[in-house]
């Protein structure tokens, strides 16, 4: 009952230059008005506003994900964001012939927009804000985006576990995994603040509710999924002049590998201290982070 664990599903991947990009990237930015079509020959048009114009993008080239590898880099979507000029010098959007039925695939958190194509495989839409600072600060006019994401993917989706249980008998404390087909999510490079220096890394990005920091959401902080292992842990501890941003719920996205949908947990916080149950958890943490050098039970 107090195990806390919980994986629902979100959405997506992007890239934001025309020509090809990293799928992690984003499509845009505070974009409305959104829709997706796909030909018979899996060419996606998403067509949508942002920015004072209204965009007709073409996406094609990639599905699911490769598992975490150095010999070559993640699937990515090749992105045309002129309608089709620039690739066939022709305004395709004008007269793309829309194959795609309507979305009947599984339930994703931020879900924007979305279709079932000809070959069963699904496209989908999704936006959050990713950019929130951390520790519940108030965002500037660019760390509020919304990003508006995009996915193709078919069969299973990654799965993020997440446990709740206590650090050092006081602190609320968070602890699990990133995987997809049973593997690790991870990459092999990053910034000494955990920011990817690849196309396979993955930052986990946690919210907390009515917290010391204000009422409703805010971002307590993100963190990379770890090398190797694809698991984290991360404790509520006070950050310089920040309090503790425990709150009474918690909440988690995380950009899928490759152009698979981003991934999303939520779940109650703990209540008061519970000796038996930390004790429980405790050997749960031991036995679930055995060979992650970054994590130990506290």
């Amino acid at each position: 009952m107090r195990s806390r664990l919980a994986v629902l599903l979100t959405v997506v991947l992007a890239v934001a230059l025309p020509g090809t990009a990293s799928a992690s990237e984003i499509l845009d930015r505070n974009a409305n008005d959104v829709s997706v079509k796909v030909d018979q020959n899996g060419h996606a048009l998403i067509s949508y506003s942002a920015r004072g114009k209204r965009w007709n993008v073409l996406a094609w080239g990639a599905v699911n994900a490769l598992h975490p590898t150095l010999a070559r880099k993640q699937v990515e979507f090749k992105l045309d964001y002129s309608g089709g000029y620039g690739t066939y010098k022709r305004d395709v959007w004008k007269t793309f012939k829309n194959a795609c039925s309507a979305y009947d695939g599984p339930a994703l958190k931020w879900f924007v927009a979305g279709c079932k194509a000809a070959d069963g495989s699904y496209w989908a839409l999704q936006s959050w804000q990713r950019m929130l600072p951390n520790y519940g600060l108030r965002p500037s006019a660019k760390q509020s985006v919304w990003e508006l994401r995009l996915s193709h993917f078919r069969g299973e989706l990654p799965v993020l576990t997440v446990n709740l249980n206590w650090a050092y008998r006081k602190y609320q404390h968070v602890f699990g995994s990133f995987t997809y087909l049973d593997r690790p999510v991870h990459g092999f490079k990053s910034t000494p603040s955990g920011v990817p220096l690849d196309t396979f890394g993955r930052n986990l990005y946690l919210d907390t509710f009515n917290s010391a920091y204000g009422k409703g959401w805010l971002r307590e902080n993100s963190f990379l999924m770890h090398k190797g292992t694809g698991k984290f842990c991360y404790g509520f501890y006070r950050h310089g002049g920040r309090p503790s941003g425990h709150g009474t719920k918690y909440r988690a996205t995380i950009i899928g590998p490759g152009v698979l949908p981003d991934i999303y947990w939520e779940a109650d916080a703990l209540g008061a201290y519970d000796k038996a149950f930390d004790l429980q958890m405790h050997e749960a943490q031991k036995t679930f982070l055995a060979g992650d050098p970054l994590c130990r039970a506290v």
